[in-house]
């Protein structure tokens, strides 16, 4: 990590942001990723399931005292089950991901600088430019990092230490993305 500059002409502080560290061959790193990226872009189908469920009831309850409830019933009954199987989507999902990914384990680092995030993974890497995010949201173990509204990585905290940490938190909020 670099230390805060000050420019004379204009009285900002630039923070200088130079991070790196390393992320073992973990057969269990690949799969919380998957579960992470995937349990964010699948939300919506919990809610939408639950919204379902929850009206396909009512209409149930409701119909039961009226002379057209049996014929409506059947309608009500599939928004209970459709509402259900898509509440279970998600968890199926991050299950599957997490149960494929393990065979990834490679090792891999990440450096986080004032202009990108650089990636590797065994021979791969990438970058993301920080120019590019949208916003970045944190979880206990993850910083999910979005270029427009998709998840486009994440940053593991496990790895990094507090200081490190602790700067990536202070350049995150003075960027807004927090």
């Amino acid at each position: 990590m670099l230390p805060a500059t000050s420019n004379a002409s204009h009285s900002t502080i630039v923070l200088r942001v130079h991070i790196r560290f390393d992320v073992p061959a973990d057969p269990a790193y690949p799969g919380r990723v998957a579960e992470v990226l995937s349990g964010v872009r699948l939300r919506k189908y919990t809610k939408i399931g639950a919204v379902l469920a929850a009206v396909g009831a009512i209409g149930l309850v409701v119909s039961r005292g009226t002379g057209w409830g049996e014929h409506v019933s059947p309608l009500f009954i599939a928004m209970v089950v459709g509402g259900a199987l898509s509440m279970l989507y998600a968890p199926w999902v991050r299950f599957n991901a997490r149960r494929r990914s393990s065979g990834y384990a490679v090792e891999g680092g990440y450096e986080i600088t004032d202009d990108n995030i650089l990636m590797r993974s065994g021979s791969e890497s990438g970058g993301i430019a920080w120019d590019g995010v949208t916003q970045v949201t944190e979880t206990p173990e993850f910083w999910i990092v979005y270029v427009g509204p998709m998840p486009a990585t994440v940053i593991p905290r496990r790895y990094m230490s507090d200081d490190d940490a602790a700067t990536l938190r202070t350049f995150l909020t003075d960027r807004e993305l927090i």
